[in-house]
């Protein structure tokens, strides 16, 4: 290919955006084959590579299952717009940008950030103990997931500081009544991350509706277990297979 004529040339952005751009993308597509989606409702932001500071987070209005690389709008941190279109009718949800700008803001070492609105993470957020270590899944999070109160729409910037003191120095944050959150250092991490957090909120969903006596493991099963899923040795090849499941969907994210 013409380097003139690659994709990233044609949208006016360096070959390391556009990698970003198809990234998140099919991470939007992955989030609606999964139905971990609320219409227009929920967010999902990746940082820009380079200084500037930039993140990138959906155009609303834009479906998720239907999401494309260009269709992704580029912020700075104060909540401007930098590729605005000459008819000014690009749009972000505000309080995705509230939520986003927070974290990329206090945490440089976080490209990704994903938040969900799924009926099994809105059921755990409203339930006193939280997430409980009580399956395989759930235990990765033991001692590694943060919760933030609920103090309505988050349209407020002051909410950004206790948001990011709440979640300290985790990649993982029930927020109460609302939904989940999920962070990585690269976009692939950040999918795996919120595909556990969302397996472990229906299983346990599932296992409290039985109404039968639960198994607890030992504090030092859990701690662990744990110990041992930090690593994330097997995030490559997770993103790696997931990516065939929308690899035919129309239009070509990477568009």
């Amino acid at each position: 290919m013409n380097i003139a004529t690659s994709p990233a040339a044609l949208a006016g952005v360096s070959e390391e955006e556009w990698k970003t751009r198809c990234e998140l993308a099919a991470l939007y597509r992955l989030v609606a084959h999964f139905g971990w989606t609320d219409l227009v409702y929920t967010h999902l932001s990746a940082r820009v590579p380079g200084p500037e500071d930039h993140f990138l987070i959906n155009q609303y209005g834009v479906l998720f299952h239907e999401m494309r690389a260009s269709d992704l709008v580029k912020v700075d941190l104060d909540g401007t717009i930098v590729d605005q279109d000459a008819s000014g009718s690009r749009a972000i949800n505000q309080a995705g940008y509230t939520i986003h700008s927070a974290i990329h803001m206090a945490r440089p070492d976080l490209t990704c950030v994903i938040h969900t609105h799924t009926p099994a993470g809105i059921a755990v957020s409203c339930q006193k103990n939280g997430l409980l270590s009580i399956t395989q899944h759930s235990m990765r999070f033991h001692d590694h997931i943060a919760y933030h109160d609920y103090e309505g729409i988050a349209l407020d910037l002051e909410e950004r500081a206790r948001l990011t003191a709440d979640l300290g120095p985790h990649k993982a944050m029930i927020l109460r009544n609302h939904g989940l959150l999920a962070c990585g250092a690269s976009i692939p991490e950040a999918f795996l991350r919120i595909y556990f957090m969302e397996r472990s909120c229906q299983a346990q969903i599932q296992a409290l509706t039985t109404g039968a006596e639960l198994v607890y493991p030992s504090e030092e099963v859990c701690q662990y277990t744990a110990q041992q899923t930090q690593a994330n040795r097997t995030v490559a090849t997770a993103w790696n297979s997931a990516l065939t499941l929308i690899e035919h969907t129309k239009p070509d994210y990477r568009t």
